[in-house]
């Protein structure tokens, strides 16, 4: 089976930052990182991103601009970029999904699918 000239993969972790949360505030605060992986046969640079963060009051955040954290990474077959960046939500659960707008070295345009994934406070143990 020969690989897809096009195929990033993302993978996302999640953390919840007590020391910056406050929920009689209703701020809950995130941390999460990324990890993006060119599993395609041709290079690609990341242009753009395209975020939306939902709590569970249905309130939407979008958020769309160029790279992530000031980067545009280029990424050759079977190379990975990680950042950390965070979020800030209304409430202790939530989720994030999104995509990036990526270019390959064959001129291609092409969205890379972030999956969603949940944010939420850990578990009280009584």
């Amino acid at each position: 089976m020969s690989k897809k000239k096009n195929n990033i993969i993302v993978e996302a972790k999640p953390q919840y930052i007590e020391s910056q949360s406050s929920p009689k505030d209703e701020r809950y605060v995130f941390s999460y990182t990324i990890t993006i992986t060119n599993a395609g046969v041709i290079p690609a640079k990341l242009l753009s991103r395209h975020w939306l963060i939902t709590d569970s009051n249905g309130k939407v955040q979008e958020i769309i601009g160029d790279g992530v954290i000031g980067e545009q990474p280029y990424l050759k077959s079977g190379e990975s970029f990680r950042y950390s960046s965070g979020a800030m939500i209304e409430t202790p659960i939530g989720v994030m999904q999104g995509k990036y707008l990526m270019i390959s070295d064959s001129g291609d345009n092409f969205k890379a699918s972030i999956p969603k994934f949940t944010l939420s406070i850990p578990r009280i143990i009584h």
